[in-house]
Formats: C-alpha cells, sequence, structure tokens
C-alpha cells in the first residue's frame, strides 16, 4: 500500500505520528531480531502495515500504537524466521551489571566490555521478557503503555520487568565482567 491511498492531510499526520518513532521502532526490531538487517526489514513491514491501518489510529499516544505494529511485524517475522525464539526460555541464567564510574585508561576498557556483555546479556534473555525490559528502559514507555503494546496485563508486565532484572542480576556473562573488576 502506498502513501498515495492517503488524502493530503492523512499522510501528513501520518508522517507526524509516524516518522519520530522510526528510532524506537528500529530499536525495538534490533532487539528483538537480534540483528540490523532483519529490524530494517520489520520496521519497513511495519511502516506499512501502518500505513495500511492508519485510518484506525484515532490518536492519542503514536509511539505507543507503532510499537504495537513493530511488535506484531517482529513475531510475525519471527514466527517465519525463527520459530523456536517465541517460547520463553525459564531456565535461562544470567548476571548483574557492575558500578562501572571510574575513568583510568583499563576501567574505560572494562566499561566497553561491561556494554558489551550487557548487550550479550540482553540478547540472551527470553523474547517476552526482552522486549518488556527493552520498552521500559531503552524507550521508556510507562507500564500502561507497555502493557498497550504488548497486549498484556499489567501486573504481567510488572512480573516480566522484575524477572528480566533478576536474569540479569545472574548473567554468567556479566559475573565474569564483575570477577574482572573485583580482581
Amino acid at each position: 500500500m502506498s502513501a498515495s491511498s492517503l488524502d493530503e492531510g492523512g499522510q501528513a499526520r501520518f508522517e507526524q505520528a509516524v516518522l519520530p518513532q522510526l528510532d524506537a521502532a528500529y530499536n525495538l526490531a534490533r532487539w528483538l531480531t537480534r540483528n540490523g538487517s532483519d529490524a530494517e526489514d520489520v520496521v519497513q513491514d511495519a511502516c506499512e502495515r501502518a500505513l495500511k491501518y492508519f485510518g484506525a489510529f484515532r490518536g492519542g499516544d503514536a509511539k505507543a500504537w507503532f510499537l504495537t505494529v513493530v511488535r506484531h511485524a517482529c513475531y510475525d517475522w519471527l514466527k517465519r524466521n525463527r520459530p523456536a525464539e517465541i517460547v520463553p526460555g525459564d531456565q535461562e541464567t544470567i548476571e548483574s551489571v557492575p558500578d562501572l564510574t571510574a575513568a583510568t585508561p583499563e576501567q574505560m576498557a572494562l566499561r566497553n566490555a561491561s556494554s558489551s556483555a550487557l548487550a550479550e546479556a540482553i540478547a540472551a534473555l527470553p523474547l517476552g521478557y526482552r522486549e518488556v525490559l527493552i520498552l521500559r528502559e531503552l524507550e521508556e514507555l510507562p507500564y500502561r503503555e507497555i502493557a498497550r503494546v504488548v497486549d498484556i496485563p499489567i501486573g504481567t508486565v510488572m512480573s516480566r520487568l522484575a524477572r528480566a532484572r533478576g536474569l540479569l542480576q545472574r548473567s554468567p556473562v556479566l559475573r565474569a565482567i564483575r570477577e574482572r573488576s573485583a580482581g
């Protein structure tokens, strides 16, 4: 579907609502697919879907609305390409993030390693936990909006977020970084 299916006012509203959300859309898609190229494909699909169904958008939080579309596009992509990832693996263990406030070259190197380890630990989270963590911590959505995007009760948002944080605190990847910084 093309933008020509919207009248000029509709196209302007679409652009005003969706274009500012593209970075957040890519961020969510990249974390869910764990691949930048796949995320670009998902976001493109999500934009096409958003354009097609933009008539159903009645205002409100455009970011939450568009991230819902992105999430659905991600899950459809995952079902086609990586169906095993949709089932959460509760048995995964992950460890906590060290306090990295120092400025020596050694500590800066440790900070860079820790950032990489944190990204690895987040990517290892089961999909359901990862998406809630990304929406809350990186996209800074309130619990109510996360519940709307993910289509789960707000209590489930809070429990998944707590579980995701707990898994990160037990991450073996991050434990190794913590041990290096202590030693």
